[in-house]
């Protein structure tokens, strides 16, 4: 069937355009090189793109970093230790141990200028009895701070968690309850030798360790929290 003569001439007339338009096209390559297409973006000033992110710290963040702008940080002193009185309650139990963390700790005193006369150690048989005898002192208003001295070691059963939970949780109320720090110096190890090392061995002297914040937390509360 031949093709009506209305349908030839559009044809024609279509790849005429066609041709047309093709011509005048410019002789580039058909993908450009990558990176060569770039668009604009909005600059934006300094002083804002400063203000985006500093809106972007906590106001903890920002205190800490010294814009919190004339507030006041108390600390205690570890070289201010004139007058200040400690009270000591060691365990007997394990004695080995409590022995040589008794030791760290008086020697720390000593380093620290406390007087001999200021300190007063107290023995009772265990850590489970450190307690109540930490609140004792502390509501007696001799002493500014109270160092409890123990060691738990981790046994067949229970017996450990129920000695070393107790003890933990009876130092902070005697604390609390006396309003003076009471120091946790009890250890709570799995067996011998972590204990040792942890009482004068290669993970130093946690007696002593404990001396230092009794002595710290007793100036605090001396000197800017009495």
């Amino acid at each position: 069937m031949a093709a009506s003569p209305a349908t030839t001439s559009s044809a024609a007339a279509a790849a005429r355009l066609s041709s047309s338009s093709l011509s005048r096209l410019p002789h580039a390559p058909l993908r450009a090189a990558r990176g060569a297409v770039s668009f604009p973006r909005s600059s934006r000033p300094a002083a804002l793109v400063a203000g985006a992110r500093t809106s972007r710290i906590s106001p903890v963040v920002a205190v800490a970093a010294g814009g919190g702008g004339g507030h006041q940080r108390l600390m205690g002193s570890l070289t201010n230790t004139q007058g200040l009185r400690f009270g000591v309650v060691v365990a007997r139990f394990n004695e080995i141990v409590t022995n040589l963390l008794l030791q760290g700790a008086l020697e720390t005193f000593e380093r620290y200028s406390v007087k001999k006369e200021n300190i007063t150690v107290v023995s009772v048989p265990g850590s489970f009895e450190i307690p109540v005898a930490a609140q004792k002192l502390g509501k007696s208003g001799k002493f500014d701070a109270i160092l409890c001295i123990g060691a738990v070691i981790r046994g067949d059963t229970t017996h450990y968690d129920a000695v070393a939970n107790s003890a933990a949780s009876g130092v902070l109320s005697a604390g609390l309850s006396a309003e003076i720090p009471c120091i946790f110096g009890v250890l709570t190890c799995d067996d011998m030798d972590q204990a040792l090392n942890r009482a004068g061995g290669k993970a130093g002297n946690k007696g002593a360790e404990a001396a230092l914040t009794a002595i710290e937390m007793a100036s605090l509360f001396q000197h800017h929290l009495a």
